[in-house]
């Protein structure tokens, strides 16, 4: 809870905690001791931090204790909240620097393009621009998370359902250039984008779901969180672990296998960030602005995103006269009604969930977060 008070004439916002009145059974306010400062974001209603009281259980991060905003802040003071030095403030920019230069990547591509001629370029294009959606959506909902509990998991919602876009993508992109030499025109090369299609809905199902047992059940969201991004990156590595670890044709082993295994490494070592929550919960309270595991996790992303471009760049001018000659490209239609089938169902389960936030009762949905 919180009180203002008043120093050299700002007002500010300091803990405090709930307590009993000596002589009273009705409670009342106590100071507790903490920073003698309290970052400020945003006009005085709407102030950012909590300091060093832990905010609602379902805005609390393991290990984090200090510079959580206020959660219930205006959107300007999320917006503000960019410039201050918060818990979440690296979190967004580690996404949100990165989406500009994905942007300008697929801008220029697509300038060099001739997007109505080059249908084999198509499937590079999809890719490009859903390695755009994710680090956006990303950014905006660490910014926008803070303005209450339901806007949290909405804004995460959103969140999962472009990162399941992007699976999709690479999946795309795979299928055009990146599988061995086996497995092109294969029944499962066939099959391949349509069950990528079907992982992205049941992943954005299934992590959308796991946010109703934070609190209540929080190591079974935290596995079938886990379990919801794995099996689809699992699926749509497949061909890359056949090229590395088979070798299957010599035109599958060319320069781009070095950067599939550097994505590769990187995807495992943000998997693992992720999941540890180091190191801030070997020094709860030391890692909170710079430093934490999501942080790491962010950075981890995105160089993985970067290492697997420039794979499947190498891969689409490297093969592509084997390519052309051997397999059949995905048609617009394919790939449109791929991308289409991922919108309509991710965004069906998005809404469906976020309407679940508004039929808990209340009572119910007090305890779970207090």
């Amino acid at each position: 809870m919180w009180g203002r008070r008043r120093e050299g004439g700002a007002r500010s916002l300091t803990p405090r905690t709930w307590a009993t009145r000596p002589g009273s059974q009705r409670p009342g306010w106590r100071k507790t001791p903490g920073p003698p400062e309290v970052l400020l974001l945003g006009p005085p209603s709407h102030h950012a931090s909590l300091g060093p009281s832990l905010p609602p259980q379902v805005f609390h991060e393991q290990g984090i204790l200090f510079g959580y905003r206020h959660p219930q802040s205006s959107a300007a003071a999320c917006v503000l909240s960019l410039f201050q030095m918060t818990n979440e403030t690296l979190n967004i920019w580690t996404h949100l620097l990165p989406f500009w230069f994905f942007t300008w990547r697929f801008v220029t591509t697509l300038c060099v393009t001739d997007v109505q001629n080059d249908s084999y370029s198509w499937p590079m294009l999809v890719y490009m621009c859903t390695s755009c959606v994710y680090p956006l959506a990303s950014s905006c909902a660490h910014t926008f998370s803070s303005m209450s509990k339901n806007a949290r998991h909405i804004c995460y919602f959103l969140d999962y359902g472009a990162v399941n876009l992007f699976s999709l993508g690479s999946a795309i992109a795979y299928s055009a250039y990146a599988f061995p030499d086996a497995l092109v025109c294969t029944t499962f090369h066939d099959c391949y984008v349509a069950l990528a299609v079907l992982n992205t809905i049941l992943s954005t199902g299934l992590s959308c779901y796991s946010r109703f047992l934070e609190i209540q059940k929080p190591r079974l969201c935290k596995v079938l969180r886990v379990l919801a991004f794995a099996y689809p990156y699992t699926w749509d590595s497949l061909p890359i672990f056949y090229r590395l670890f088979l070798f299957p044709g010599e035109s599958a082993c060319n320069e781009a296998t070095l950067y599939h295994q550097r994505h590769m490494l990187m995807t495992f070592l943000a998997s693992f960030l992720y999941s540890a929550h180091l190191p801030e919960r070997l020094a709860p309270g030391r890692f909170d602005y710079i430093g934490h595991s999501h942080q790491l996790f962010h950075v981890c992303v995105i160089l993985a995103t970067h290492m697997q471009m420039e794979a499947i760049l190498l891969d689409k001018t490297l093969r592509k006269d084997w390519l052309l000659a051997t397999s059949r490209p995905l048609s617009f239609p394919q790939i449109a009604g791929a991308v289409l089938l991922c919108l309509v169902f991710s965004l069906s389960n998005i809404i469906y969930f976020s309407a679940a936030l508004y039929r808990i009762p209340e009572p119910e949905l007090h305890k779970k977060e207090t």
